[in-house]
């Protein structure tokens, strides 16, 4: 099994783990000292007081929303999914948004996100004067039919 380095930046912060065998995700945890109350449409960027340090340049982490916090609560991640380059050494923070109209407290130590770490490609961009053609062309949203 390979591993990475994760550094506590606070002392009351919580180190991600995965909650079975099974899970893709670690949860992330509001390393906050008071609890912050967003309204609807409020946003915020909740610090987890940690930072990683990933083996290779061929992998990053990803900071995604945690279903039951979006469902249950609308609290939902800011742009969609965070990306954490292999070469960055700073704190991972959060950005969230309470997209419903009812008040919802973050509360200390309270998990808001998952990360994930996965492969990424490290292939070139190459300007083209032409790509290659094919059947579905420049067909965009809908192109395809309904599903």
């Amino acid at each position: 099994m390979e591993t990475f380095k994760i550094k506590k930046l606070r002392e009351n912060a919580k180190i991600p783990f995965r909650a079975t065998a099974g899970s893709a995700g670690m949860d992330l945890y509001a390393c906050i000292d008071e609890p912050i109350t967003l309204g609807g449409g409020e946003k915020a960027v909740i610090p987890t007081g940690i930072a990683i340090e990933l083996p290779s340049a061929e992998l990053a982490a990803f900071v995604f929303a945690r279903s039951g916090l979006a469902i249950k609560h609308g609290i939902g991640l800011l742009n969609s999914v965070g990306v954490i380059d292999s070469d960055y050494r700073g704190e991972i923070c959060v950005g969230v948004i309470n997209q419903l109209k009812e008040e919802y407290t973050i509360q200390p130590d309270e998990r808001i996100a998952q990360l994930v770490i996965m492969p990424v490609s490290l292939i070139t961009p190459v300007e083209a004067e032409t790509l290659d053609e094919t059947e579905r062309g420049a067909g965009g949203f809908g192109s395809t039919g309904k599903a």
